[in-house]
């Protein structure tokens, strides 16, 4: 009887195993809100990364989180690095496009608690008298990603992370 069991589990981890290889080879995780806000001020908030403090989803979850800012003070070659505890991990961003008042493309590294290299799109566009915000992520899954997507999603992952950050920034936005 113990042996039918250890080989059933057997069996089931390596189908869960298999099942992993047929996943997607990246992913993309999408968000979007309306602000009463014009994208002039909006774009201000997301392409200085010195005033993610104010908004971004992350900044709360460890008061002693270690920032480092460089390169240009905002736009093009802005550079901002964090180091935190297993909350927030440790990582570094880059703005290598910005295309003022509609799009904001960021490299992002992380470097803890897992390696991996994506990049963000923030998109505005004027509507009517406010803003529609678009927060786009996007990068490979290696297969360690691939396997713990079989259990939960990059989108389920991220997205509650990008809702928060949404309307904070929303909040912040219209104030």
């Amino acid at each position: 009887m113990f042996k039918k069991i250890a080989l059933t589990l057997v069996a089931l981890i390596g189908l869960v195993l298999l099942f992993a290889l047929t996943r997607p080879d990246s992913f993309s995780v999408e968000r979007r809100i309306g602000m009463k806000a014009p994208p002039d001020k909006v774009f201000g908030l997301v392409n200085d990364f010195h005033h993610w403090t104010d908004w971004s989803p992350w900044e709360k979850l460890d008061p002693g989180m270690k920032r480092m800012h460089s390169g240009a003070n905002s736009g093009v070659g802005a550079v901002y690095a964090w180091e935190g505890n297993d909350k927030v991990g440790a990582g570094r961003m880059e703005i290598t496009a910005a295309q003022a008042p509609g799009q904001v493309d960021i490299k992002l590294d992380f470097l803890r608690p897992f390696a991996s290299s994506n990049t963000t799109r923030f998109q505005l566009k004027a509507q009517g008298d406010g803003t529609e915000f678009v927060w786009t992520m996007q990068g490979p899954m290696p297969y360690i990603s691939k396997l713990m997507s079989v259990f939960v999603s990059m989108d389920k992952m991220i997205g509650p992370d990008f809702e928060r950050g949404l309307a904070n920034l929303k909040a912040v936005a219209e104030k």
